[in-house]
């Protein structure tokens, strides 16, 4: 399977601007800059889309790990920080929130799967990075 993304920028880094668009197009000429990078402007930029495509895979995962175990969760809430470090150029961090429904699981079972998940969705295994969670399981 492939998915594919473009992106389009025009002018300089810090003065030009781009747009990109998704293969579903759920980003449709979707505008970021500067500003939206490295400040408040108005758009998207990669490194929310990483923390986007990182909850989002985690979250899956973490489903599919707690139903191997026989659990069938009601919510997972995931939040994603991803810390991008300027000085370096690189994202240097990815920290995962997680609070859970799952409905007759025990909370050492439980940490197991959120780790579990965290090690192995596919994005936690892309990203050149250090991963980190916390988690809670509601009632």
């Amino acid at each position: 399977m492939i998915r594919t993304a473009q992106a389009q920028w025009n002018g300089s880094g810090k003065e030009g601007a781009g747009h990109l668009t998704t293969q579903s197009t759920t980003l449709n000429q979707t505008q970021y800059a500067f500003s939206s990078r490295f400040a408040d402007g108005v758009g998207t930029n990669p490194e929310e889309l990483v923390a986007a495509a990182h909850a989002g895979c985690f979250s899956m995962k973490l489903a599919f790990v707690l139903g191997a175990a026989g659990f069938t969760p009601s919510t997972i809430n995931t939040t994603c920080a991803i810390t991008f470090d300027t000085a370096a150029g690189a994202i240097t961090q990815s920290h995962l929130t997680v609070e859970a429904s799952v409905p007759g699981i025990g909370a050492e079972a439980f940490a197991d799967a959120v780790a579990d998940a965290e090690k192995n969705c596919p994005i936690s295994k892309l990203l050149n990075a250090a991963i980190s969670s916390t988690a809670t399981l509601l009632p």
